[in-house]
């Protein structure tokens, strides 16, 4: 996508052929640093750190993990480290085991010397595989953006809203939620996207609505408990968000607050859509609420809040009082029948094991493994 006018990525290799850089996203919308990430232990860190995050970016960043680990000792042992300290940074998004277990089982067979050719070239694989499939996403998306404006009025807008980053910055290119929304955007639709802020890291309000404003589209902030308010007068025409893992029986997992937004949008008659990828699928999973592990993250992250000060320093201060506890629970499911439909690279799916199943044949054979 576009950061003014030009085209980024939110990682990429570097022309050495071995550095990987990547946008640290904990930094944005104040301030836009590139951080280069140069061994397997600097790759864990970035994901634990959230310097990237992001379901298929976190998959993208491990699988270089792979390879800068692969270049330092390509042996049996150093191959199992590497695996078993990049699957520990984050527990909920299902994206890092598979990119790990697809670089693992690639590389297992091969010789040492073979190892570090052979990784580097399957974690570019992954990286532009994703940018395959959230324009195949971005395309079935669009259509349904289409159908809502084809029944409004000539020039009249279509309201989307969206929860989290599910962007191209949670992405390698072009996101989940917003590829339709970009396509969109393209097009000449008059498209307009509620930006929920998405306490407490803010993804909505420092990331989305930083990659919007910066390609151009039109949007608008909200506090997270704006959204019903908004869909109770008509304000929004369909909710489109992300996920960290789908389950088999099309149960969401996402970004904590996006449960609620899927009970106003059933309560108002608005459509909830989720995109997705398909490597977010785990159909090893059949109910989402009992067995996907919720990552609870530190209080710190509900207690203090960075911004610029009205001077232009960058300052974190405390809203919280100094003793009370915090709960800070990093995702919710959704349960599949609040979801109106599962936008994939494959067509608008029902949110049910037959559909997820019927189209992704290949991932249900790698689960029965």
């Amino acid at each position: 996508m576009k950061v003014d006018g030009k085209h980024i990525r939110s990682i990429w290799l570097e022309p050495d052929g071995w550095t990987v850089s990547a946008i640290d996203q904990r930094l944005l919308p104040h301030d836009f640093v590139v951080a280069r990430l140069t061994t397997c232990d600097a790759a864990a860190d970035a994901i634990r750190s959230m310097l990237v995050r992001g379901a298929p970016l976190i998959g993208a960043t491990a699988a270089y993990g792979m390879a800068l680990a692969r270049r330092a000792d390509s042996s049996d042992a150093a191959l199992d480290r590497a695996y078993q300290k990049l699957i520990a940074t984050r527990p909920t998004a299902i994206n890092l085991k598979w990119a790990l277990d697809e670089m693992r089982r690639l590389l297992r067979p091969l010789p040492p010397p073979q190892r570090t050719a052979a990784a580097y070239a399957r974690a570019g694989d992954i990286a532009e595989e994703d940018i395959a499939i959230n324009q195949g996403i971005g395309r079935h998306g669009l259509a349904l953006i289409e159908a809502i404006a084809a029944s409004k009025k000539p020039g009249e807008r279509v309201n989307v809203l969206t929860h989290c980053n599910a962007g191209w910055l949670a992405t390698v290119d072009w996101g989940t939620a917003t590829a339709p929304i970009y396509l969109a955007h393209e097009r000449g639709h008059n498209i307009h996207v509620w930006v929920d802020e998405t306490r407490p890291r803010n993804q909505g309000a420092s990331l989305t609505a930083w990659e919007l404003g910066h390609h151009g589209v039109p949007h608008t902030v909200i506090p997270d408990n704006t959204g019903g308010h908004l869909m109770q007068h008509g304000m929004v025409d369909l909710v489109i968000t992300g996920t960290d893992r789908v389950t088999a029986n099309g149960d969401v997992c996402n970004k904590i607050g996006t449960y609620l937004k899927a009970l106003a949008a059933q309560d108002n008659g608005v459509p909830f859509y989720v995109a997705l990828p398909s490597p977010t699928i785990d159909f090893s999973v059949d109910d989402g609420i009992a067995e996907i592990p919720i990552e609870q993250r530190g209080a710190e992250e509900v207690t203090d809040m960075t911004g610029r000060t009205a001077d232009g320093r960058i300052e974190t201060v405390r809203i919280v009082p100094a003793g009370s506890p915090v709960a800070n629970y990093a995702f919710d499911v959704t349960p599949a029948r609040l979801v109106t439909g599962l936008i994939t690279e494959r067509g608008v799916l029902k949110a049910d094991r037959a559909a997820l199943a019927a189209a992704f044949p290949e991932r249900t054979a790698d689960a029965a493994e």
